[in-house]
This record gives structure tokens, sequence and C-alpha cells, in this order.
């Protein structure tokens, strides 16, 4: 790692955090707002995310869903509880806007490899778990080649060439990447998903583990959770 990695790029990313936040506090009011009279309580989304040396913590985001369930009381799938309100969030990235918190608190970068589910961790090699070295990022090298209509095998390419080549420079230019994503509205779902894809099913479809392996490790990443 060098000087930039160990010491600039926190610096850069709370003050960069702390002046967005506070510049766009008027559009985190009117969404909090909409999303609590669309979507309801709560509205912030949190959800358990490994970070940096696979520990876990709290990602926020705002609610995009709605919580409708089946007659047995069992969340119903993602195409069935997300609303055109969830979708217009998602596609306009406003849904990822209390990430500006977690890179306050330190739990994420602004660049970075972008932290995933606690259950995708129990699925990845130890190779691709190098990319725990550094924080994850709000965005990634992945986010701007594609975010989630590539695949996890892509994805986790991006993040090492990433992690092995960290400079004031690169970040700079996927931040700004990322802003013309943005407005572009590339990327937002896996193709033919409601959301992305789990690293689990992935593997499980192109048959790279077994259902025995599949159920194993979606048991392990609940003791994982419940840390």
């Amino acid at each position: 790692m060098n000087l930039y990695a160990h010491y600039v790029k926190r610096i850069q990313d709370f003050l960069i955090a702390l002046v967005v936040s506070i510049v766009l506090s008027p559009v985190l009011f009117t969404v909090s707002v909409l999303v609590k009279i669309k979507l309801g309580s709560p509205v912030i989304f949190k959800q358990k995310r490994p970070g940096l040396n696979n520990k876990v913590f709290t990602l926020y985001k705002f609610r995009t869903m709605t919580n409708k369930k089946d007659k047995n009381g069992v969340l119903l799938p993602d195409e069935d509880r997300m609303t055109s309100f969830g979708e217009w969030l998602r596609s306009t990235s406003l849904d990822e806007l209390p990430e500006l918190f977690n890179i306050l608190n330190g739990s994420l970068s602004i660049v970075g490899p972008r932290p995933q589910l606690v259950k995708d961790i129990v699925f990845m090699s130890k190779e691709q778990r190098r990319r725990h070295i550094v924080r994850p990022g709000l965005t990634g090298l992945a986010q701007v080649n594609g975010r989630n209509n590539i695949n996890w095998d892509e994805k986790f390419e991006y993040d090492l060439e990433y992690i092995g080549n960290i400079t004031f420079i690169n970040d700079w230019k996927i931040m700004l990447k990322t802003v013309l994503k943005v407005f572009c509205k590339e990327g937002i779902n896996t193709e033919g998903l409601a959301t992305s894809e789990d690293l689990g099913d992935y593997l499980l479809r192109l048959g790279r583990i077994t259902e025995e392996e599949y159920t194993a490790g979606l048991e392990k990443s609940k003791v994982l959770i419940n840390r």
C-alpha cells in the first residue's frame, strides 16, 4: 500500500462525504419523506455486509421494497415487492445516499470493491477474499465497467485489479465515471432479474457447487451475520 492508500484516501473520503452530505441534505430529507409516504417504515434499510478484513458492518440505504409476505409469513420474491418508486430510487442511485454516513464512520470508502452480502463471502475463494484487505467502496472499478450487469468472475477481476493499483488519479477517474454512469442509469440490475444475483446462486446455476455445498454455505453465513 502506498502513502495515498494508507493515509490520504481516508481523509479525502471523510471530507468529500461531509461536504456532499451537507450540500445534499435537502435531497436526503425529501427522499426520506417520500420513502415514508410511499413505502412506510423503516425509511432506512439496514443490512450486514463484510468489510475491511472481513469484519461485518451495517450498510445503510433508503428502502426500495415493501415488506409484502405470503400467507405463511414469508417475504415475497424481490420482483413482487419492488415498486415503481423503488425502481426509480435505484435507477437514480438515490437509494445509495445514506451510505455517505458509512463513509463518515469509516466502514466504507468512496472507491473500493463494492461490499457484497455476508452470504456471498462464504462462497468466495481465498484469492477472491483478498478484496477485503481494503475498505469496501460506494463505487468501484467493477461498477464503472458494468455494475450489476457483469458476471461475478468479472467483478472479482476488477476488484483485484483495483486493490493492486490504488492511486489518487485512479480513484478520481472512477468517481467521475461513476457520476456519468449514474446519469446514464447503466447496469442497475442483472439482466433478467429484479435485483443482482447472489454469488451462491451464480455458482449453483453454473454447476460449480452442489446443492449440499450451497445449503452448507447459507448456514455458515447465518452464523457470521449473528456474531
